[in-house]
Parts: structure tokens; C-alpha cells; sequence
């Protein structure tokens, strides 16, 4: 567990360098990464791995919009780098192999479970940003003004 998650610090923050954030923000892209594979790491032991990346992509999201505002940066800073553990890569070599070997099945089964991956990587960054807007509304809303219609 500890080797995993100093793997995922280390992808995500070097995710970070590779994508040109800046210096002061690179410890923070690898925490990023790291609180999401521990999500995912707990979260894949009591569901399949889709709602799993769904789960840490959420958390991933929600943890860097809280970054961006308190360090005053782009959200994308954190979550593109914050993300990379749980994309699906390796799945999707192992699909294209199997197509290369004339293995359909299996190169089909994969393709999907990668595919399905990656949409709940979308689907958890997009509603994380839904959840961030409705607690800022809520937050700033006013209370109207008594004896005012």
C-alpha cells in the first residue's frame, strides 16, 4: 500500500512537470494524485473499478478545486495531474494487443471496461464542478430582507 501510493505521488506530480505547472504547485499535483489512488485503492475493494474511478475522480475534483482556491491557480493544474493514476492505460494496451492478436472477445471485453473507465473520469471531474457550483451559490446567496416582497 505505502509503495502505491509514493508511486501515485510521484506519476502525478511528474504528470505535473511534464504539463508545465508551476514549481510551487508540483507537491501539491502528487498529493492530488495520491489522495485520489487512495480512494480508489479503498473504494475498489467494496465495488467493481468503474464506480471506484468514480469515486476518487469525484474526490480528485472536489480536492482541487479547494487547491485552486486557496492557492489562487487553474483547476486544471491539479486535476489533469491529479488524475493520471486512474486513467486506464494499461487496459487499453491490452485491448489493442488482443486486437493485434485476433483475440475479439477478450480485446472487446477490455476495450469496454476501458472505455467505461474513462467516462467516469469525465462524469466525476463534471460533477465535482457541479458540487463545487451549488455549494458556492449557496454559500453566497443573501437572505432577503424582511417586510420585502
Amino acid at each position: 500500500m505505502v509503495a502505491q501510493l509514493i508511486t501515485s505521488f510521484i506519476a502525478s506530480a511528474a504528470f505535473g512537470i511534464l504539463f508545465h505547472a508551476p514549481r510551487r504547485s508540483l507537491l501539491l499535483c502528487g498529493l492530488v494524485g495520491m489522495v485520489g489512488w487512495i480512494v480508489y485503492d479503498l473504494s475498489v475493494g467494496n465495488w467493481d473499478s468503474v464506480p471506484a474511478t468514480f469515486a476518487a475522480t469525484f474526490v480528485i475534483g472536489v480536492v482541487s478545486q479547494f487547491f485552486a482556491r486557496l492557492y489562487r491557480m487553474p483547476v486544471i493544474v491539479f486535476s489533469v495531474a491529479g488524475m493520471i493514476p486512474l486513467v486506464p492505460g494499461g487496459i487499453a494496451y491490452d485491448a489493442m494487443r488482443h486486437f493485434v492478436q485476433n483475440d475479439y472477445s477478450a480485446a472487446t471485453e477490455l476495450a469496454a471496461q476501458a472505455l467505461m473507465i474513462s467516462g467516469s473520469i469525465a462524469v466525476g471531474l463534471v460533477l465535482s464542478e457541479v458540487f463545487n457550483q451549488m455549494l458556492r451559490r449557496r454559500s453566497f446567496k443573501l437572505p432577503r430582507e424582511q417586510g420585502k416582497d
